[in-house]
């Protein structure tokens, strides 16, 4: 299984939007949990978003949820990340990963996630 970064991030303006989406390869992505991650330099990694090979369960950190959503379209190998009233904290290099989809914790499962995409940047700033 494999990630590419379709459409990456960018530069916007506090309150702005952006949606990030990575492309899997391999017909292991539709059975396969799917998350997103962000990292400041200097901090450690964050779990931002992650669903269950469905995309009928989902997970959000406390800080983006209400804000962020994440879908997927597994006819397409794709998962997407919709950011909506970006805030300058949220600031960072965002990262698609999948694994498997035990059934287990959230946490377990973005632990085991263990197939990454490569990094994009995400600046808010006015």
């Amino acid at each position: 299984l494999r990630f590419s970064c379709r459409r990456g991030g960018g530069v916007v303006q506090p309150g702005g939007s952006l949606r990030l989406s990575c492309a899997g390869s391999g017909r292991a992505f539709s059975t396969s949990a799917v998350g997103w991650f962000r990292q400041v330099q200097g901090k450690e990694r964050e779990s931002v978003a992650a669903t269950n090979w469905s995309g009928s369960i989902s997970f959000y950190v406390d800080s983006v949820r209400g804000r962020f959503t994440i879908s997927r379209d597994n006819a397409k190998n794709t998962v997407f990340l919709q950011m909506n009233n970006l805030k300058p904290e949220d600031t960072a290099v965002y990262f698609c990963a999948a694994g498997p989809d035990s059934g287990n914790s959230w946490l377990d499962t973005l632990e085991a996630m263990n197939y990454w995409g490569k990094g994009t940047l995400v600046t808010v700033s006015s």
